[in-house]
């Protein structure tokens, strides 16, 4: 009966192991289509993928669900900037700030709730602007001291310059951005998304 017993579980633990890693293998290949998508659709396939991941690495999949509808939000401001995108914002940065309960550190996320509150201000949908820009600026602060080459970060900082009217200053941060993401690996475990965000001349 013992011998039975240890086959079974055996057997249930290697089963619950070779499906933890397809969908750890899978959030892999979502992740990979990232910086191919080109419709609004693509990133909504790529959100409901994140969102019903089942992986060992959950914040990751909301991270990754959460930047799915944030780039799809930048997306539609450039093709169809008439779309109410308020709803979509709201959701990500939910999940944004759920992440960030647990990974304050981590600059990643710390950037992408920048970014998030910078879109936010772009769709017209901040009552308190200060509010936000404290935000954004805790964000860079806190995502600097972490990482600060991420291209990510240059480029929120390069849009809050474009905001001002920092034209020079903001092409320099794009220019870092570019470079970063050119030498980074698409293989890695670090995020490589951000090229779909630079200006077309970069």
């Amino acid at each position: 009966m013992n011998k039975l017993l240890l086959i079974l579980s055996f057997c249930i633990i290697s089963c619950w192991a070779n499906a933890q890693s397809f969908t750890d293998k899978a959030l892999t290949q979502a992740v990979s289509q990232l910086n191919s998508s080109k419709t609004a659709n693509d990133y909504d396939n790529l959100f409901t993928k994140f969102s019903g991941s089942k992986t060992s690495e959950k914040w990751s999949a909301n991270y990754y669900a959460a930047v799915a509808l944030y780039l799809k939000n930048e997306l539609l401001l450039k093709t169809s900037p008439g779309q109410n995108l308020i709803e979509t914002n709201a959701l990500a940065r939910k999940i944004a700030t759920g992440i960030w309960t647990s990974q304050r550190d981590n600059a990643e996320i710390n950037t992408l709730i920048g970014l998030l509150h910078f879109q936010k201000i772009q769709l017209n949908d901040t009552p308190n602007l200060q509010q936000d820009m404290d935000v954004i600026s805790q964000s860079i602060t806190k995502a600097e001291a972490g990482s600060p080459n991420n291209p990510r970060l240059a480029i929120l900082k390069a849009r809050l310059k474009e905001k001002t009217g920092d034209k020079a200053a903001a092409d320099l941060l794009f220019q870092k951005a570019s470079n970063e993401l050119q030498g980074q690996n698409s293989g890695t475990a670090t995020p490589t998304w951000g090229k779909q965000l630079l200006p077309s001349s970069k």
